[in-house]
């Protein structure tokens, strides 16, 4: 996808945006937040993807749940669980936090977000994590747009 600026002499000029992909091993819970984050508040300004080097048969239902609750973003209908050649090659890439070990890609991280998996923990944790993925989407856009 193209952003249209306008040139000085008036016309109209594109500049092609960033694919970046949220990664993680199952892509069923934090790297489907940062995508969903991503195309919501900064869809302006990078295309969000999200994979995994392996898939889970359902998001995780907590993510689900507060994402609709947060932001009214129904993950169930707009995303499901990826694998990395399902989606664009991405101009960045970045690890949601592996703990013992981060996926093989095929190169390497342009970023690591570190963050814990609150899967099977409790909601407060789950909107830490939320949180802190949505300061740092927030963080590249800004990064993006200067």
């Amino acid at each position: 996808m193209a952003t249209p600026l306008r040139s000085l002499t008036g016309f109209c000029i594109f500049k092609a945006m960033k694919k970046v992909a949220f990664i993680c091993v199952h892509n069923s819970c934090r790297s489907q937040i940062a995508e969903a984050l991503g195309k919501h508040l900064a869809h302006d300004v990078f295309e969000s993807y999200s994979a995994g080097t392996e898939t889970k048969p359902r998001i995780n239902q907590d993510a689900v749940r507060l994402m609709k609750e947060l932001y009214g973003i129904d993950m169930e209908q707009t995303q499901y669980s990826k694998l990395l050649k399902d989606i664009p090659k991405p101009d960045i890439a970045i690890s949601m936090g592996c703990n013992v070990s981060c996926p093989f890609i095929g190169r390497d991280f342009d970023d690591n977000w570190q963050l814990e998996d609150p899967t099977g923990k409790s909601d407060e944790e789950f909107l830490k994590t939320i949180k802190a993925i949505e300061n740092r989407i927030l963080e590249l856009a800004k990064a993006l747009q200067s």
